[in-house]
């Protein structure tokens, strides 16, 4: 590697690296701040909050890498031709292959990174997350820290405390029980606490009373009681005792278990979103060359021009926005029919092809009178 693809290297990579974690943290935290309502209705810890965002990192950064680095690409080499530097590169005989070693060498490293990425770092950690999230939710004491509101905390049980002090303890608790529809049952208490026992979490409550009503008589059964605990249940319960377990979205699997679906109802039933999902992920990290092909081509193709290259640094970014766009369109008809699997490819090889033929392209010869200005004999 010589010094100016060594210099063009330096530049891109800084540059990648810049634009990269700015847009990344950026999105990090705009999406971050959906999961706020953990803290403040389910009393999630600050680690516990910010581990369990950071678990989407890997997604946010292997969609934006390739995004980044084309605006480093595209922002490094109209500065160098801006600051005349590429003029006289291209003065001592280095043509826009030589010019493009160092991009399609950063390029090479991006994919690599991506398949890391898309195939191995995204579904553990998404994965991770989504287990998590179903677990800060149905936690049963972040449940009850929802003060002044009816919370179903599984079917058939409805639980409303007016307040929970420092240590634990609640204050005004109403318990409705309504799993057998012939026997409901209130149950109201001065005071209790939350526990966790070998069945299953319960309420045990202090000062307080059950009123049960008859169904056939219609008549008020009223028992006060000086201490009282009720099982309440937890969400998902009938679910495991069924043995059945949470379906996993497309994101969280890995590449076999998307090209490949089990037999399952769910899985058979979501069987072309699953395959397309697999295919995305084996064409995304691709993106990264498809965009790099049109910074270069748009950039290094072609005779300087001294008034800037603004017109081209504009067909460069609305070609690469067309092949974004390109992408989330065929990647959703991919998921209604498993036909229209192959356009996944096309989108993203297509730009590969012609902005390799059109940048290594032998240009035309122009004719002395095409060099002539206007006007002269």
């Amino acid at each position: 590697m010589n010094r100016i693809t060594r210099y063009i290297a330096s530049h891109l990579l800084i540059a990648t690296l810049f634009v990269t974690l700015t847009i990344t943290c950026a999105v990090w935290l705009t999406q971050s701040l959906r999961f706020i309502e953990l803290i403040v209705n389910r009393g999630l810890s600050i680690g516990s909050y910010l581990y369990l965002t950071l678990l989407l990192l890997p997604s946010f950064l292997a969609m934006l890498l390739p995004i980044g680095m084309f605006a480093a690409m595209v922002f490094t080499y109209n500065r160098l031709t801006a600051d005349s530097e590429l003029i006289v590169m291209r003065a001592t005989g280095l043509g826009p292959v030589q010019l493009a070693k160092p991009a399609v060498a950063m390029t090479f490293l991006v994919v690599a990174l991506g398949y890391l990425l898309h195939l191995v770092f995204m579904p553990l950690s998404y994965r991770e997350f989504k287990d998590l999230e179903m677990d800060f939710r149905t936690d049963y004491s972040a449940i009850l820290l929802r003060e002044g509101a009816f919370n179903t905390v599984s079917d058939g049980i409805t639980v409303y405390i007016r307040a929970r002090e420092a240590n634990g303890e609640l204050q005004g608790i109403i318990v409705h029980d309504n799993r057998n529809k012939e026997r409901t049952v209130t149950i109201m208490a001065e005071r209790g606490i939350l526990a966790q026992a070998e069945e299953g979490p319960r309420v045990i409550m202090v000062n307080g009373n059950r009123q049960l009503i008859d169904r056939e008589t219609g008549k008020l059964s009223l028992l006060y009681f000086d201490r009282y605990s009720v099982d309440i249940g937890r969400p998902g319960a009938a679910e495991e005792a069924s043995g059945e377990v949470r379906w996993r979205e497309p994101r969280e699997r890995f590449i076999t278990e998307l090209l490949f679906p089990a037999d399952t109802p769910n899985d058979q039933r979501y069987y072309d979103r699953l395959r397309a999902e697999g295919h995305n992920r084996l064409t995304a990290p691709l993106y990264a060359l498809a965009f790099m092909m049109i910074a270069l081509a748009s950039l290094l193709s072609g005779d300087h021009n001294r008034r800037g290259q603004a017109r081209r640094v504009i067909i460069a970014i609305g070609l690469a926005v067309a092949v974004q766009s390109g992408a989330v369109l065929v990647s959703g008809l991919a998921a209604r029919s498993a036909a229209l699997l192959p356009l996944i490819w096309l989108n993203v090889l297509t730009p590969v092809v012609v902005g390799a033929w059109w940048l290594f392209r032998v240009p035309r010869r122009r004719r002395p009178r095409e060099l002539m200005p206007e006007g002269a004999a």
